[in-house]
C-alpha cells in the first residue's frame, strides 16, 4: 500500500499576525481568492511587499478593532478552506482571562515565597518584586493610576488643579503610592542588609586601671 503526503503549498498558507515595529495587523501569504476574501470580511488593503503583496488593516484602528476584523478574516477563509494561522493575540475568541489569571498566579506565588521565606535575604527578594523602581507591582500600579486620573480629568474637561474631588483624591492615592514604595524599598534594604558581628568594646577605665598595677608588680 503506497502512503501519499498531503499537498502543501507555502504561499497558500495564510498568516495574520501583527507587526511589532509598526503596530498594523498584517496577512501574509494565500492566493487571489483569500486576498477577496481578506477584503471583504476583514477590510484588510493590499500592499506591495519586498516579495509580492500582502495585506494589512488600515492604520489607526483600536485594538479592539484590530481583534475582531483579524478574527473574522480568519475564520471566513477557514470556512472557505485555506490554511490560517492566526495570532493569538488578535484571537477574538480566545480566552480573555489569561493574562489576568497569570497575573493572580503571581501575586499567589509571591505571598507564598513571603510565608516560606526563611531567611532576610528572601523576603528583600519579595519586597523587590513589590518595589522596585522600574518594574515593581507598586510602581506598575501608580502608572495605572496616574493615567487613568489624567484621562479621566480630560474626559471631564478639567483644568489641573480644578478636578472633581473624586479625581482630586484619585491624584492624591498615586502620591501615596510612591509613598508606600519608598516605605517597601526601605524596609527591603533593612531585611538585606547583612547582620555586622558587633566590634570589641573598649576596656573599661577600672580594667586599665587593674592592668597597669599588674605591669608594675
Amino acid at each position: 500500500m503506497n502512503e501519499t503526503e498531503p499537498d502543501f503549498w507555502v504561499l497558500e498558507y495564510v498568516t495574520i499576525t501583527k507587526d511589532p515595529r509598526t503596530g498594523l495587523v498584517v496577512a501574509i501569504g494565500g492566493t487571489d481568492q483569500a486576498a477577496d476574501i481578506l477584503q471583504r470580511t476583514g477590510g484588510f488593503l493590499s500592499a506591495p511587499g519586498p516579495r509580492g503583496d500582502y495585506h494589512h488593516l488600515p492604520h489607526g484602528l483600536h485594538i479592539e478593532q484590530q481583534r475582531l476584523k483579524a478574527t473574522t478574516a480568519s475564520h471566513a477563509l477557514l470556512t472557505a478552506g485555506h490554511s490560517v494561522h492566526l495570532d493569538p493575540a488578535l484571537n477574538m475568541l480566545a480566552t480573555p482571562d489569561g493574562e489576568r489569571e497569570a497575573a493572580l498566579r503571581y501575586l499567589t506565588q509571591l505571598a507564598e515565597r513571603a510565608s516560606a521565606a526563611e531567611t532576610s535575604s528572601e523576603v528583600a527578594e519579595v519586597l523587590t518584586e513589590v518595589a522596585a523602581p522600574v518594574h515593581g507591582l507598586l510602581p506598575l500600579t501608580r502608572e495605572v493610576i496616574v493615567r487613568s486620573w489624567i484621562a479621566a480629568s480630560k474626559l471631564h474637561g478639567a483644568a489641573p488643579g480644578e478636578e472633581p474631588e473624586p479625581l482630586a483624591r484619585l491624584a492624591g492615592t498615586a502620591n501615596s503610592l510612591s509613598e508606600a514604595t519608598r516605605v517597601i524599598l526601605h524596609a527591603r534594604n533593612h531585611a538585606a542588609r547583612r547582620t555586622q558581628s558587633p566590634t570589641a568594646t573598649p576596656a573599661s577605665a577600672p580594667d586599665r586601671a587593674q592592668s597597669q598595677v599588674a605591669r608594675r608588680r
